[in-house]
């Protein structure tokens, strides 16, 4: 009898990702591909894949699946996940993208929207789509109902193009730009999205290579974006950007090799869509500085604080009409771009930003840059409900504070605030802090981690 793959342990909150082939094969991925063909109802999907050797196998197996329940499928092969979003979003068909994002190589996954880049997790598709496949794995796989037509078609240059009509770079000053893609996908877009802006740019590790050769593509890591930093000081350069593997995140570095919080960069493009859609309304995630809503009140918009994960963003982007959203991961959505998220439109924003003024960037992201923060910081802990509750009980005898649950433990005070999150999927919590001054910052910092970690 065939081994039947635990999908508990590779269904997450909002994607599949596993280690190929032991937790996710290409027979696995004909399933997903015919239970989301299924769920969804549609009568055509998109789909499209990393550089990862096992990703092009996956996606059209994934493909297949969704041929037996009648659906067409079109396979755009390599691209972005954002790519994929624009695929979905303009042909107006669900999708599936199979990445594994920043993880390493023996990893690949699905990451699966509706029609318009709507996204499907737990609560929107995703819980439905396991207990298909489960049920199918048992045994019990109803026979096909028919065979939908597969077609290919390339969308880097519809993508590049949708992306620079909805940002004017036509009149910007001369920029050199070093781009760090990491292997990743970045390497794909960026040649076809910056080709014929007035950009001198120094590509690093553009070659596709899903084994990742160079450093892991997470710039969020610091470690990461060393190469990076280096490179701009090196070269004199204007700033420098990094892509995550599957180059839906962007990551800045001033002209100083310094990095450019996710937050200052939130604000940023928050301030220049509200010049366009003035009194729009901006979503942000509550661990992103207080600097954004600031920044979206003063400059006339609506700031709606959510929690942290992009289903949570899009769903409050639909509800709210929001113009764009933020989180402090660098992930940036935009309501121009399905209410999906795109690390290379909030690059080109920056670009726009910088290239349309004569100062330094670090001069431009120092108004939106106003408070000290810790940063993410993750603790292993045995009992995430008593450590919380430590907490809690020390910040709560505090005068002047207040204390909601958004997600997870938020104490605010006038000047700082203080954030406990405990992961969904591993014994963690994560603490992030910020304050008017670093001092305060680390003070603030230390005592929570004290509570954690005693």
């Amino acid at each position: 009898m065939p081994h039947v793959p635990d999908l508990a342990q590779i269904v997450k909150a909002y994607d599949v990702r596993g280690v190929y082939p032991d937790q996710l094969d290409d027979r696995l991925a004909e399933l997903f591909g015919a239970a989301f063909a299924e769920v969804t109802g549609a009568g055509a999907i998109v789909v499209g894949h990393d550089m990862r050797p096992s990703s092009p196998g996956l996606a059209s197996a994934f493909a297949r699946g969704a041929l037996s329940r009648g659906a067409d499928a079109t396979l755009i092969g390599l691209c972005s996940t954002d790519q994929l979003y624009y695929a979905s979003g303009s042909l107006n068909v669900p999708g599936a993208m199979f990445t594994a994002s920043h993880n390493p190589a023996r990893y690949n996954g699905i990451k699966m929207c509706r029609a318009g880049a709507a996204p499907v997790g737990q609560n929107t598709g995703l819980a439905e789509i396991r207990a298909l496949v489960e049920s199918w794995l048992r045994g019990t796989e109803k026979t096909p109902e028919g065979t939908g037509t597969l077609t290919r078609r390339d969308t880097l240059d519809d993508y590049a193009a949708y992306l620079l009509s909805l940002v004017d770079l036509s009149a910007i000053r001369p920029l050199k730009v070093v781009v760090d893609a990491g292997n990743g996908m970045g390497g794909h877009t960026v040649p076809t999205v910056f080709a014929g802006l007035p950009l001198d740019v120094v590509p690093m590790y553009f070659e596709l290579d899903g084994t990742f050769p160079n450093h892991e593509a997470n710039p969020l890591d610091p470690k990461n974006i060393v190469d990076l930093q280096a490179r701009v000081l090196a070269e004199g350069a204007d700033l420098g950007l990094a892509f995550d593997g599957d180059a839906d995140r962007c990551f800045v570095v001033d002209e100083q090799g310094r990095g450019v919080s996710p937050s200052a960069i939130t604000a940023l493009v928050a301030a220049r869509e509200l010049a366009k859609h003035p009194g729009a309304t901006v979503i942000h995630n509550l661990i992103t500085s207080r600097s954004v809503p600031e920044v979206v009140r003063e400059n006339g918009g609506t700031p709606v604080r959510t929690r942290v994960g992009h289903s949570f963003i899009k769903q409050e982007m639909a509800t709210t009409g929001a113009v764009f959203g933020g989180e402090h991961s660098a992930h940036y959505y935009f309501r121009d771009f399905w209410n999906a998220d795109t690390g290379m439109l909030a690059a080109l924003h920056v670009l726009a930003a910088l290239g349309g003024q004569d100062g330094p960037l670090s001069e431009l992201v120092s108004s939106y840059d106003r408070y000290a923060g810790s940063g993410e910081i993750n603790s292993t802990v045995d009992d995430q409900e008593a450590r919380l509750a430590a907490v809690r009980a020390a910040f709560a005898a505090r005068e002047g504070v207040t204390l909601d649950e958004l997600d997870g433990l938020t104490v605010s005070a006038a000047d700082w605030w203080v954030n406990v999150r405990p992961s969904n999927t591993e014994p963690l919590l994560r603490l992030n802090v910020e304050a008017r001054d670093a001092a305060t910052m680390a003070r603030l910092r230390d005592e929570a981690l004290a509570l954690i970690r005693d």
